[in-house]
């Protein structure tokens, strides 16, 4: 259900047009796409929104997930909704690709200093094939790390001092961003070379340590199903029981009070408004542009 906060329920209500738009031109061009994690929830404990999430993010199979970047790019959406993902010469903290209404203002604090479209986004993230090894999934896992820290080029917080003071090491060696790409696109060719492969399992390797390198059953992505989520139906994994079982316990059960708030830390939002006009004042700010 929408929010009862007037600024949140803005916000949901443009990221729900936006991830109507997008399923809509999956179904167009046969790809392959599902709410993940609080969008799943939400379509089933709560018929729409959990009431006091921000965002929704979208799963897709790696095949479809390249096919869609390249299909949105060379089209008419991505004027408004402009997509984005890493590469050689463009850098936004992320492992993922995004999508961003450039009519609208969400500036995420680690994205501050950087000139980019600091719209409300969707985020999308690819599910890879993952091996049947343990020994070999641990591997997989491990240059999934290579690759975030490389690509996403920060320092991960919250994730213990070790942890912090060995990725500083590791970047100061590789200074440049020339080098740095290398890196992340090796490891990226290494933490995906199952997708070939037929096993009974996948994975989640685009996303913070948390949830990186979770081994699904794969069946359970094999297909979406529709859910009604607020005035309109959208897709969720077709075995999303089992996935939201694993991955959040009982689902069906909110979770106590004081945990029931966004995760998302935003320097300025502004959902009637485009970014362009909060430059040099929230982002940007006495900073070189990026």
């Amino acid at each position: 259900m929408y929010s009862n906060d007037e600024k949140l329920k803005k916000i949901q209500q443009t990221t729900l047009q936006m991830s109507q738009i997008i399923y809509d031109f999956c179904q167009a061009n046969d790809l392959l796409c599902y709410f993940c994690g609080g969008g799943v929830i939400g379509a089933i404990r709560e018929g729409g929104f959990v009431p006091w999430d921000d965002d929704l993010d979208f799963f897709m199979p790696r095949k479809d997930y390249e096919r869609f970047y390249q299909l949105w790019k060379s089209s008419n959406w991505n004027k408004r909704y402009p997509i984005l993902r890493a590469t050689e010469s463009y850098v936004d903290h992320n492992l993922f690709t995004t999508i961003r209404d450039r009519e609208t203002t969400f500036i995420k604090t680690y994205q501050a200093d950087l000139d980019l479209p600091h719209g409300i986004a969707v985020d999308i993230f690819p599910l890879d094939v993952a091996p049947e090894s343990r020994f070999k999934q641990k591997i997989q896992k491990i240059w999934a790390l290579i690759y975030s820290l490389y690509c996403n080029q920060i320092v991960p917080k919250n994730h213990g001092g070790l942890i912090a003071i060995g990725s500083r090491i590791l970047l100061k060696l590789v200074p440049g961003s020339k080098p740095r790409y290398r890196i992340w696109k090796y490891a990226e060719k290494q933490m995906t070379r199952y997708n070939d492969s037929t096993t009974p399992y996948i994975t989640e390797l685009c996303v913070g340590p948390r949830y990186m390198g979770s081994i699904y059953y794969a069946e359970d992505f094999s297909a979406s199903v529709e859910r009604s989520f607020e005035n309109t139906m959208m897709p969720i994994p077709i075995g999303y029981d089992r996935y939201l079982k694993q991955t959040f316990g009982n689902y069906m059960e909110r979770p106590p009070k004081d945990k029931q708030v966004s995760i998302h830390d935003a320097v300025f939002i502004d959902p009637d408004n485009s970014y362009t006009k909060y430059k040099g004042i929230y982002y940007l700010t006495n900073k070189e542009e990026k």
